[in-house]
């Protein structure tokens, strides 16, 4: 955020985050040292150090911005109690600290403690500090997810009646017709999708969007994931579509992993925690049923930002992404991809 007004945004912000924080931690916390997340696409995240004395702990606010009738992402609220259920089976996710409330006036959000390393994809498939954590991403990958798809739904029964634990294919199509445009690509899409429907699986807690981009690196590997407001209840192989998704791998196409490693390793890693064993046939109708939703995801942004509810450059650049996915999906279908 540039410019004389979006800084008055963030000073307003700061102000109330300050009389947030004192309410919670006692007057003498201070709120110092912000800083705007220069990435983050749904909402707006903002560091900053709570200070008492000597100490001094770096958290995050993460605020709602997203405020669309067909926006595919829970409330800040459910995100915050999924956190806490997560962060309680010891998984690595930053620690939630305090969920915003209406006395605050900051909308809705939540702060969680800062874990220090690096997010950025191309960042995270080139650094040479990062090698072995690349190599160790797509194992790596595959414990974390079969420890969360291991908590038993019932812990985030909430989530039960959102469109995408109900019907995730018709949530968006639902979403894609609502925005009133039509790609004759994604339309095809659409109905491959509806005649290979697989079959049931068992309901899982999955996180919906866990990718590169989502999860921060450090030098040894994976220190935590991050962005939970796509989780829902569904199958587990939904998960693996959508993080072997060909956006997902940022040039390294032969690394289905998300551009670090190959499936096998993360298949084996996740079978060998205690993960079902992984369907490929329904794993590949959910990575080509990820294409569809990460356009119509793209549509939500540049939605937002032609009708000047968020203009942002990356959102105007999410309207020539839905072309490149409409490819990458008509591709997939014909089995060009691997």
């Amino acid at each position: 955020m540039s410019g004389a007004g979006g800084q008055a945004v963030i000073d307003n912000i700061v102000s109330k985050l300050s009389v947030a924080a004192r309410r919670r931690f006692g007057e003498a916390v201070l709120v110092e040292n912000i800083a705007v997340a220069t990435l983050g696409a749904s909402n707006r995240t903002l560091l900053f150090d709570l200070v008492e004395g000597t100490s001094r702990r770096r958290l995050v606010l993460r605020q709602e911005t997203v405020k669309s009738e067909f926006s595919p992402f829970i409330s800040t609220r459910d995100q915050y109690r999924i956190l806490k259920v997560v962060y309680g089976h010891g998984l690595l996710i930053p620690e939630p600290v305090f969920e915003l409330e209406a006395i605050d006036d900051l909308d809705n959000g939540f702060v969680v403690a800062c874990v220090e390393g690096e997010t950025l994809p191309k960042t995270l498939l080139t650094d040479p500090n990062l090698e072995t954590a690349r190599k160790r991403f797509a194992a790596q990958s595959g414990e974390f997810l079969a420890r969360l798809h291991a908590i038993d739904p019932a812990e985030v029964a909430f989530l039960e009646t959102t469109p995408d634990s109900i019907d995730p294919l018709q949530a968006q199509i639902d979403r894609y017709e609502g925005y009133g445009h039509c790609y004759p690509g994604l339309e095809v899409g659409i109905r491959w999708l509806e005649n290979n429907r697989p079959a049931d699986a068992q309901r899982k807690f999955i996180h919906g969007e866990y990718r590169n981009g989502n999860v921060i690196l450090g030098p040894e590997g994976i220190k935590a994931v991050l962005d939970w407001e796509c989780a829902h209840i569904g199958s587990a192989m939904e998960e693996f579509g959508w993080l072997c998704m060909r956006s997902w791998r940022y040039g390294q196409l032969d690394k289905p992993v998300a551009g670090f490693g190959p499936r096998s390793e993360l298949y084996s890693a996740y079978e060998a925690n205690g993960g079902e064993t992984v369907d490929e046939e329904a794993v590949r109708w959910w990575e080509i049923f990820a294409t569809f939703r990460w356009a119509v995801i793209n549509m939500m942004q540049i939605d937002g930002h032609m009708s000047g509810v968020r203009r942002s450059l990356p959102f105007a650049c999410c309207g020539r992404n839905i072309a490149m996915v409409e490819y990458d999906m008509l591709m997939a279908i014909k089995g060009d991809y691997s």
